[in-house]
């Protein structure tokens, strides 16, 4: 007796069989989506590099779910198109593209001013844009672009707001850190890598800032019913891997992301945690922890260090003119 369907039938249904069975285990490894319905209604979000990837993400959900939701971002074409895109398809017309460029502090003293003269409160802000392992190049001011970007950038916005979150409270900041941070060491008498620069070691340095930032901060915040917390989303596939080696090359691209298909989570995913650490009503009094994805993580000993986190902040302050001597 002969099979009912011809033998092709049976490996096109093997192989769709086959790859929707991986798209469900990805979709399991990558992890839950936040599915709790708080409204924002009335609420002002600012959410930085969100032109694309989780920050984009994050905006889409934000604005579902009725918050005013301002996109600094650095390229306003790129973010006008984003933001047409998230309008759209939530029908929130509160969405805002507003120029924040992170590796210039004039630009974004220019836009903490113009945010100020139109919005009187902000419930949430959200530290999400970076750079990755970039070759050696410098932010207007002459800081190490990964640093000056990943780190003194949103140093420098975080506290021109901090009056801003303070009358607005309670309210949350949410800094995007690494893992990577547990391979990083601040380096005390080569900060800006002038005397050696590696880029995965800039990058790493970077992110345990943002770690000792947060914590810096919690401690300064007490008292005030602003929290700040920091966050390893996970490994996402966004354009932040773009300055890599393999990322150069269109075959290794295609190979390495194959590879890896499976374990990197989608933009979407990757947003969750970052939702979470925003939203959750049972985060509103956690402050100064680091999580990776929905729970509190350790930190590396470096990150730990309460006097090298005065000593940074310190340097910061310096560096962004935040307090000009």
């Amino acid at each position: 007796m002969g099979l009912p369907f011809p033998k092709p039938f049976y490996y096109y249904s093997g192989a769709i069989t086959a790859v929707g069975g991986g798209y469900l285990f990805r979709d399991y490894l990558s992890g839950e989506l936040y599915e709790k319905e708080e409204t924002l209604r009335d609420k002002v979000v600012i959410v930085t590099g969100s032109n694309t990837g989780i920050g984009k993400e994050i905006v889409h959900d934000l604005a579902k779910r009725n918050a005013k939701v301002i996109m600094a971002c650095r390229d306003m074409e790129k973010c006008e198109t984003a933001r047409r895109d998230i309008v759209l398809d939530t029908e929130n017309k509160y969405v805002y593209c507003r120029k924040c460029d992170l590796a210039s502090q004039e630009s974004i003293r220019s836009f903490v001013k113009q945010f100020k003269k139109e919005h009187s409160q902000l419930d949430i802000l959200i530290n999400n844009a970076g750079v990755m392992r970039c070759p050696k190049s410098y932010t207007q001011e002459g800081i190490e672009m990964q640093l000056g970007v990943n780190h003194m950038g949103h140093f420098l916005l975080t506290n021109l707001l901090l009056d801003v979150l303070k009358d607005s409270a309670p309210s949350r900041i949410v800094n995007l850190s690494s893992a990577a941070h547990k391979r990083g060491k601040i380096k005390l008498k080569d900060l800006n890598s002038a005397e050696n620069y590696d880029a995965s070691q800039a990058y790493a340095q970077s992110k345990l800032a943002n770690v000792l930032f947060t914590r810096e901060l919690a401690d300064r915040l007490k008292g005030t019913g602003v929290t700040v917390n920091a966050i390893h989303p996970g490994i996402v596939c966004t354009d932040i891997v773009r300055h890599m080696s393999f990322y150069q090359n269109y075959i290794a691209r295609i190979f390495i992301k194959s590879l890896t298909w499976l374990f990197v989570k989608p933009p979407k995913k990757g947003a969750q945690p970052v939702l979470f650490l925003a939203l959750d009503p049972s985060l509103k009094d956690v402050t100064g922890s680091y999580f990776s994805a929905y729970t509190v993580a350790d930190v590396s000993d470096e990150a730990k260090n309460d006097g090298l986190a005065k000593w940074l902040w310190a340097a910061s302050e310096k560096w962004t003119k935040l307090n000009p001597v």
